[in-house]
């Protein structure tokens, strides 16, 4: 009996020493670990440094966000503008291309009947003089039937001109002669919607300027080419401009609006090549991230940037070498506007919510 009671003593001291050495580590354990965490929490994911705005990121956070980067190359490129654009409805073409054809036929069948009706009357004529081998009334009915298809050739001609205009008013030269011609290729293309018509507003500005060739933007993303035909003599009524046709080799939705990227020819420049993946914009104004070190991100404002193919074109305020944020920049736009400092209890805040 009293050998247990001793057995139970010592298995009292070995757990009452276990117990008091588990307090121990965790009273002086637990503060390193609380400082190491409020120290995390302390310091500042967006800071600002000789005045440019830095966002930290550690290499994990890169690699988890997919933030990555490419440093900027001097290049020459040809700047462009870009200018709004919309696709032609060309129903209205097609109806004067076929009343036109209507205007040719009329003509040339008028025209057919009025040389023959002259050349009878020149026989008449020519018969009367020889002792009046017709009579003078023969003679007038073919003078009669003469000028009345002369007439009818002339108001055939003036209707045809007439839809010529029309054309060329609406549609320019271009257009007007493949709608006028017989057997155009173009306007068979037109037609069967292989082709479509663009009108294209160019900035007043750059009056005169408008080069033969051309990109639109596709419903797809995608770049379409098109080609010059000619200046437009009619504008889009909601656009301010120069308005030129052109033609693409597309099936686009007629009325449909899109953007046409048109470059600035005889003003290639030599600068830094931005893609356009790479830039963000806040405040109205085109930023781009620069990774400065391993884990410190700096937005740096776009100054007089010139749209060029695939981005924009700066020729200050970056430096050839310096990695600029290609995917992420809108990540780390995000995390420098979101507040700083606001702590929560747990680790996901929207789990907070309710």
């Amino acid at each position: 009996m009293k050998r247990k009671t001793a057995l139970l003593l010592i298995a009292s001291a070995v757990l009452a020493a276990a117990g008091g050495g588990y307090i121990y580590y965790t009273m002086t354990a637990a503060p390193t670990v609380f400082a190491a965490s409020a120290a995390a929490a302390q310091t500042p994911r967006v800071q600002t440094v000789n005045g440019e705005t830095v966002v930290l990121a550690s290499i994990d956070e890169q690699r988890a966000s997919h933030i990555d980067v490419a440093p900027l190359a001097t290049s020459k490129v040809q700047p462009e503008i870009t200018a709004y654009t919309t696709v032609v409805d060309l129903q209205p073409l097609f109806d004067l291309h076929n009343r036109a054809a209507a205007a040719l036929s009329n003509r040339q069948s008028a025209r057919a009947q009025a040389d023959a009706s002259r050349a009878q009357y020149q026989r008449e004529y020519v018969l009367f003089r020889d002792n009046r081998n017709v009579s003078q009334k023969s003679l007038q009915n073919a003078r009669a039937i003469m000028l009345t298809d002369q007439a009818k050739l002339q108001a055939a001609e003036a209707a045809q001109n007439v839809l010529d205009a029309t054309l060329r008013q609406q549609f320019g030269d271009t257009l007007a002669n493949a709608a006028s011609a017989s057997g155009s290729d173009f306007l068979q293309r037109l037609m069967k919607g292989r082709s479509e018509v663009l009108r294209v507003t160019l900035p007043a500005k750059d009056s005169g300027s408008a080069p033969a060739q051309i990109s639109v933007d596709g419903l797809d993303g995608r770049l379409i080419a098109a080609r010059k035909l000619s200046a437009s003599p009619q504008s889009d009524p909601s656009i301010q401009g120069n308005p030129y046709f052109y033609a693409a080799d597309s099936a686009l939705p007629a009325g449909t609006r899109t953007t046409a990227h048109v470059p600035l020819e005889g003003k290639s420049t030599q600068g830094l090549l931005i893609p356009e993946s790479a830039v963000v914009w806040y405040g109205g104004q085109q930023w781009a991230y620069v990774k400065t070190a391993a884990d410190r991100f700096t937005r740096r404002y776009m100054p007089s940037a010139l749209a060029a193919n695939g981005g924009f074109v700066v020729t200050s305020g970056f430096h050839a070498g310096d990695e600029v944020v290609i995917h992420g920049a809108q990540l780390l736009l995000s995390e420098e506007l979101r507040p700083q400092g606001i702590a929560t209890q747990c680790k996901d805040p929207p789990e907070c919510d309710g």
